[in-house]
């Protein structure tokens, strides 16, 4: 059972007792009826045969207010997909899968690509922002919800407590941010969040000062979750980060689109474990190293489009404040760990905080010799400007590939 506190620029809605699913389910039921919800899943194909997705596909079929469930489905062949669609039948809602490497989808990405439009580089990024130009083709939802395909504690509460807030009529949130306790296998999981992206945050705050993006980030509990949901107006509008730093790009996003008024973070889970990344501290373009990297390079982009002036001598000072920051929450993180009985070992918690030190540095080198990288795909409203026939065409690959004509 969580606390009630309100505290930050957006607002908290907790898990503050024990109300029944399917009371919930009920509620979505009756909202579904003025704003229709799609649950999309971006997947690779190996997922298909790991642990987690058969559970998320069997539980998903019990959530009956969905209206549509879009599966961008990456790293497959011809014979896979086959196998990905007979997999997804299982789901009596309506369902599309997105082949991202059929050749139907790869022809319209090289059309784009001829445009300078289309995803440069395969990743979730890619994957999630065909899936949202999807979405707002088939025009069937008011609203859109995505987690990972990899949470391997996942019950149907997570995207019942994802839609809610927004899909309330009642409700004026065009964003709801899920979080929840990284508590796996009695030891404190989460590390990316607790020894990089809190502490960088909290360091920048603390050399810039006041500065109302820096607020909007820290007050997210995670704000690396992977699940998200937002109304069809803010995906049209907002851009897809192409690299890993997905999760808070998608936020940079919202703060400039949505009102924080409008947004939230939802407690969507009392037990949450997904597939965990390798620290990969000798490979800067590997695991957690990489994706501390490019969260690093997004937040000094959106800083420094406030104005906000980088230098060599900015960053150096800046890993010195971080890891101090860092230093004194893992004390912090310790004690917790011990009063609830937790594991932590502290030299693996050091040599984490050692590593995103120096990737602290090196995203600042690479912000700086590269300063006009665009790392965010263009949003579907630019696309259909340059494109006005794309939403069609996207719909029709779709429906192609998914052995339905038009």
């Amino acid at each position: 059972m969580s606390d009630f506190m309100q505290n930050g620029a957006i607002t908290t809605l907790h898990r503050l007792g024990d109300r029944p699913l399917e009371d919930l389910e009920q509620e979505l039921h009756g909202f579904a009826q003025v704003r229709p919800m799609t649950l999309v899943l971006p997947s690779l194909f190996s997922e298909l045969e790991g642990p987690s997705l058969p559970r998320i596909v069997e539980d998903l079929a019990k959530a009956s207010y969905l209206e549509e469930i879009v599966i961008g489905l990456d790293q497959a062949d011809a014979s896979q997909f086959e196998h990905a669609r007979r997999f997804f039948d299982a789901l009596p809602q309506k369902k599309r899968i997105l082949w991202q490497d059929g050749p139907r989808l790869r022809a319209l990405d090289a059309e784009l690509a001829s445009c300078g439009l289309a995803p440069p580089n395969p990743g979730k990024g890619r994957n999630v922002w065909y899936c949202f130009g999807y979405t707002l083709a088939a025009q069937n939802g008011g609203c859109v919800g995505l987690h990972d395909c990899d949470i391997v504690t996942y019950d149907r509460s997570i995207p019942a407590r994802l839609f809610y807030p927004i899909a309330n009529p009642a409700s004026d949130f065009k964003f709801s941010k899920g979080y929840y306790s990284r508590i796996g296998g009695n030891r404190l999981g989460g590390r990316v969040t607790r020894l990089f992206v809190t502490p960088l945050i909290r360091s920048l705050r603390m050399m810039i000062g006041a500065d109302p993006y820096l607020e909007f980030l820290d007050s997210f509990r995670y704000p690396l979750s992977g699940e998200f949901a937002m109304r069809n107006d803010v995906i049209e509008s907002i851009r897809i980060p192409n690299d890993w730093g997905l999760e808070v790009g998608v936020l940079s996003e919202v703060y400039r689109n949505v009102h924080r008024s409008q947004v939230c973070q939802v407690d969507i889970a009392e037990v949450y474990d997904h597939k965990h990344q390798t620290l990969s501290p000798e490979d800067t373009g590997a695991g957690l190293s990489r994706m501390s990297l490019e969260i690093g390079k997004s937040v000094y982009r959106k800083l420094a489009t406030h104005g906000v002036v980088l230098s060599d001598g900015f960053f150096r000072t800046l890993k010195a404040a971080y890891f101090r920051n860092a230093l004194d929450l893992l004390d912090q993180y310790a004690l917790d760990a011990a009063i609830n009985g937790l594991n932590l070992d502290l030299h693996q918690e050091e040599q984490a905080i050692e590593t995103f030190s120096q990737t602290i540095i090196l995203a600042g080198k690479q912000f700086l010799d590269n300063p006009l990288e665009v790392p965010f795909l263009p949003n579907w409203n630019r696309v259909h400007s340059a494109l006005p026939e794309v939403r069609e065409r996207i719909r029709e690959a779709v429906e192609l590939d998914n052995g339905r004509a038009l």
